[in-house]
């Protein structure tokens, strides 16, 4: 149904599929996919034979790892618009997934991260496996949370979504299911099953009812306490520091570690994008504040750095500019969330256009 190959999309009985099929890469997320998937959705839209879509990832290691980290930093030292006009695409087809009018249902088995959330964790049915491991680790290569993830995050139980957000944190699936990033955990072994009964016709949710067992210990669950102590009415990122600081248990000191190594200008416009968020109400208003900021980010010198750091030379060591929270001031934070002059084009909900 696509000539592209690293996108497979295929009738299977009354269900369209969708897998993304770059295993090589942890099936990371380029423009030819994401157009590829868009096209697919629209001609499945008006298929009265496809009664739902069936997301999943090539391989056993990864459902979708982000998007495609290397156009990004090329376009970040080089030219920017490819990297705008890959986001464009990709938030695209976040917002059309979350809206789309037939049930996808997303087995975000395996690796789950970044541009992977963005298409499995905002639809209707969201499955992970004894082998997932979601995270929005963008803080760790000078970005913000963005696919919507803001949105995830503001929802989640107390301040467990700015926890994960400022430390890069990756959850398995007890926690995925406790913070609102997944509905169900379903046996890896048993995927296979239940896309045969959707393809026989099954309704999605009590398919996969049928093979659902307990999601498993949620450790940020019993970690509430602290977590929301540490977090819970902070005004800045130095004061969650300060007092995960005065906490003498492991917990702490380890979010201690992951947050003063994330860079410290991604740090101080994750918290108030995730605050931001909790306000909204849509996906599209979350996804046009992300390409705000992820193109004021684009043209600072932290994300070709932390793309540097963490995934090309793999030293570990960025360089970040400022290399202190002290030195990020709040007139700096507030640029990111300018409006631009190109902004990202979505259209609105129907029950938004037509109350």
């Amino acid at each position: 149904m696509t000539d592209v190959s690293t996108v497979s999309a295929r009738r299977q009985g009354a269900v369209g599929r969708l897998t993304v099929n770059r295993p090589e890469a942890l099936n990371a997320l380029d423009l030819p996919m994401i157009r590829a998937m868009l096209t697919a959705l629209d001609e499945w839209e008006s298929d009265p034979a496809v009664t739902a879509v069936v997301l999943d990832g090539a391989g056993d290691r990864a459902f979708c790892a982000g998007g495609d980290i290397g156009v990004v930093h090329s376009s970040a030292v080089g030219d920017p618009a490819v990297a705008l006009t890959l986001w464009r695409e990709e938030y695209r087809l976040d917002a059309r997934l979350a809206r789309y009018p037939k049930p996808v249902v997303a087995l975000m088995d395996g690796i789950t991260m970044g541009g992977g959330i963005g298409i499995g964790a905002h639809a209707a049915v969201r499955v992970v496996t004894e082998r997932s491991v979601l995270a929005m680790p963008e803080v760790a290569i000078g970005l913000a949370p963005d696919v919507g993830g803001a949105l995830l995050l503001a929802r989640a139980p107390g301040e467990l979504g700015p926890h994960l957000a400022l430390t890069a944190g990756r959850v398995g699936p007890g926690d995925a299911v406790h913070c609102g990033l997944a509905d169900h955990r379903v046996p890896a072994g048993r995927l296979a099953a239940l896309v045969d009964d959707l393809a026989a016709g099954a309704a999605p949710e009590p398919a996969v009812a049928k093979y659902a067992e307990d999601p498993g210990p949620a450790p940020l669950a019993a970690a509430r306490c602290w977590i929301d102590h540490a977090y819970g009415g902070a005004r800045t990122v130095e004061d969650v520091l300060y007092r995960l600081d005065a906490i003498d248990e492991p917990g702490p000191r380890e979010a201690v570690a992951a947050i003063t190594a994330a860079a410290p200008t991604a740090l101080k416009v994750t918290l108030r994008a995730v605050r931001q968020a909790r306000a909204m109400s849509t996906i599209e208003e979350c996804l046009r504040q992300d390409f705000r900021l992820c193109s004021r980010f684009l043209a600072h010198p932290d994300l070709a750095e932390g793309i540097r750091a963490a995934i090309l030379d793999k030293d570990r060591a960025p360089r970040w500019r400022p290399g202190a929270l002290a030195e990020v001031d709040d007139d700096s934070v507030e640029a990111f969330f300018a409006p631009l002059a190109d902004e990202l084009d979505l259209p609105e909900p129907d029950h938004l256009l037509h109350p």
